[in-house]
């Protein structure tokens, strides 16, 4: 028996072997957004986005993301903490270097259900010339159609990285012995992502 069926999971063939099509999901920029936070002279948070990405998402199973792969393309160029000199300064060679390191990428796959809607993403994340494994913390919210047919799906992602483990290690030291940078930096992402069709 030889059936097709590209709209959907599977093919099957005459051997009886089963194959799965891919699912792809994109990134929906303009209900998206992905930022970072860092401790200031220990009092204040200073946040920063990352306003240029892409990523290539694909599943095995039409709704289903245990076993996403992830791949996702940072423009470190786009940094922005809506500070012109600060920005020029994170851009340079005392952190991300982005003239030499333009892209900062993350790969994971798949994800694991902790309870509920809550999950966890495990994947490397590489800055510079530096690849450490992370794992974050997922809210997944749910699968909907919008007004125009699109199957769109719901993020909201957060962790936490060590910044000198990437060699982002400037910094000044105050009267008081604390760091005027945390070496500590939180990640966050609100992410939708549409369906292809």
């Amino acid at each position: 028996m030889r059936k097709l069926f590209y709209s959907g999971i599977f093919i099957m063939l005459s051997t009886g072997t089963t194959i799965q099509a891919q699912t792809t999901w994109n990134i929906d920029e303009s209900h998206s957004k992905i930022s970072f936070s860092v401790k200031h002279m220990v009092i204040a948070d200073v946040e920063g986005k990352i306003a240029k990405y892409s990523a290539t998402i694909t599943t095995s199973k039409p709704d289903d993301f245990s076993d996403a792969d992830i791949n996702l393309v940072l423009d470190a160029n786009s940094l922005s903490t809506d500070n012109e000199m600060r920005d020029n300064h994170l851009k340079g060679t005392d952190f991300f270097d982005a003239a030499k390191f333009p892209s900062i990428t993350f790969k994971g796959k798949g994800m694991k259900k902790v309870k509920d809607n809550m999950w966890k993403l495990t994947g490397e994340l590489t800055i510079k010339d530096v690849t450490k494994k992370i794992e974050l913390d997922v809210v997944y919210n749910g699968i909907v159609k919008d007004p125009w047919g699109n199957t769109k799906a719901g993020f909201k992602i957060t962790g936490k990285i060590m910044r000198f483990d990437y060699g982002l290690k400037w910094n000044n030291v105050m009267e008081s012995g604390s760091m005027v940078v945390s070496d500590e930096v939180m990640i966050m992402a609100n992410i939708e992502l549409a369906k292809g069709k």
